[in-house]
């Protein structure tokens, strides 16, 4: 058993502890999005392509098409494919959900080069599911786990309907279950699974309060770590490797863990921001785990490895930051998080401030005030009041020095990634009511915009 985090007592004092000076934050190259926020979740890519820093409709625009789904899962980069996932059939419109039993899910994969669709999958919900009331499962519905791919298959975890295995070209390996509860508040879940080696992880907290790890090849399940704590946890896991050892590092209410990728066993725990859920993601840089979490809770920087209980001994510094839903990132020394339109700028080893600002519309985006020529229905989650920065869900990420922020209304943000506040510009897809909660993934230049309606597909223009 993973010990529960409510018998431990709440961590209250900043530690001073410094990294030594010479610290390199960097990440490895990516070409293609394999995952939640790319490469090891980082939200950072830094191949050589450069990435647009102004689109609309009609300017550096290289694709649209209608998603046959809503959700706010991520893309997925794999090669020549895209993949995202998308659910159907209940819980589209807030006034008429519609009946459960006609409630699917699939996966789906676009053509990279023109977004034509190369197949789909969809299967029947496992039932009785989170109902679509309240504030829960409404603000993200069905289809919010970012699937994960080894280059070669790609994987899913739809909720209490279970795990399933394809390759590429759509053909099923293997579905598994992972359980029928729910989390306390009913909000739905919306943990992403990760690959560490040949293990399929998956954060199966509101569904079992467990982790669970599955053989990747085959779908067995190999082990099982179990805490109360977990049904509150809505982050995505990642791997951070110190002193030869990876571990498997997730955020939980009060604390952080480090588990045995090939066992699930416990290998470290520290105390750490009070708060009784953890909503965003942990990231890592160089062997350094940061967490931003909102709720009254607040951030930390823990130094990866240790055994048992780490929090008098790697916790590097704790603060009173804290964000919303997003996860923060991590580039060149500093750590950029966003929350309701205000961008703040923290020094990773001290933990700092650099700056805060809030972001501008005044910079023009480069699309029209009229709706798009070539727009149509679609489908797509319809909601029955607005929406804008305050519960923006989708994370900023990194690429060619820049940073691109979305908030929930469509609005992308660019700035520079330095340590002042350069705005470059504000942009948008489209002027339709859409609604944008997903990360959008980069891969070779190209940026991948996902909606509740569409996905986008930004590239400069070749001449």
């Amino acid at each position: 058993m993973v010990p529960g985090f409510l018998s431990r007592p709440r961590f209250r004092k900043l530690l001073a502890v410094l990294l030594p000076a010479a610290v390199c934050f960097s990440v490895g190259q990516c070409e293609d999005w394999l995952r939640f926020r790319g490469p090891n979740g980082s939200g950072v890519c830094l191949d050589k392509a450069p990435v647009p820093a102004e689109w609309g409709p009609t300017k550096n625009l290289k694709w649209k098409v209608a998603v046959p789904g809503a959700g706010v899962s991520c893309p997925v980069v794999v090669g020549s494919r895209v993949f995202v996932t998308c659910y159907d059939g209940y819980g589209l419109d807030r006034r008429e959900p519609g009946e459960q039993e006609d409630l699917t899910r699939s996966m789906v994969c676009f053509d990279r080069a023109d977004g034509t669709v190369l197949w789909q999958k969809t299967v029947k919900a496992v039932l009785p599911e989170d109902p679509y009331s309240g504030m829960g499962v409404p603000e993200h519905g069905y289809a919010s786990h970012t699937p994960v791919s080894d280059g070669k298959h790609i994987y899913a975890f739809f909720g209490k309907s279970g795990v399933f295995a394809w390759d590429l070209d759509g053909r099923e390996l293997w579905h598994a279950p992972v359980g029928l509860e729910s989390d306390p508040r009913r909000w739905g879940s919306s943990s992403s699974p990760v690959l560490s080696g040949n293990i399929l992880i998956v954060p199966a907290g509101p569904e079992s309060r467990a982790v669970i790890g599955f053989d990747a090849g085959t779908g067995k399940e190999i082990w099982r770590a179990e805490s109360e704590g977990l049904g509150n946890v809505w982050g995505t896991p990642i791997e951070v490797t110190s002193d030869g050892r990876t571990d498997v590092v997730i955020g939980a209410p009060n604390e952080i863990w480090g588990l045995n990728p090939e066992t699930g066993k416990l290998r470290w725990f520290c105390e750490a921001m009070e708060t009784d859920q953890f909503s965003s993601s942990v990231v890592e840089a160089d062997g350094m785990i940061y967490a931003i979490e909102g709720r009254g809770g607040g951030s930390i920087a823990v130094k990866g490895g240790g055994k048992g209980d780490v929090t008098k001994t790697h916790v590097i510094w704790s603060g009173r930051d804290s964000s919303r839903f997003g996860t923060p990132v991590v580039y060149d020394g500093r750590i950029y998080y966003f929350s309701n339109k205000v961008v703040n700028c923290m020094n990773a080893v001290t933990g700092e401030r650099i700056f805060q600002g809030r972001l501008t519309n005044n910079i023009a985006p480069a699309a029209s005030n009229q709706p798009d020529e070539s727009d149509s229905p679609g489908t797509g989650r319809q909601r029955t009041r607005g929406f804008g920065g305050a519960s923006d869900y989708a994370s900023a990420i990194i690429a060619d020095g820049k940073i691109f922020y979305t908030a929930r209304n469509g609005d992308i943000y660019v700035l520079k990634a330095t340590d002042t506040l350069q705005q470059l510009a504000v942009n948008r897809v489209t002027n339709n009511d859409e609604e944008f909660s997903a990360t959008p993934a980069v891969s070779d230049g190209q940026l991948f915009i996902r909606s509740s309606r569409y996905l986008y597909c930004v590239a400069a223009k070749q001449e």
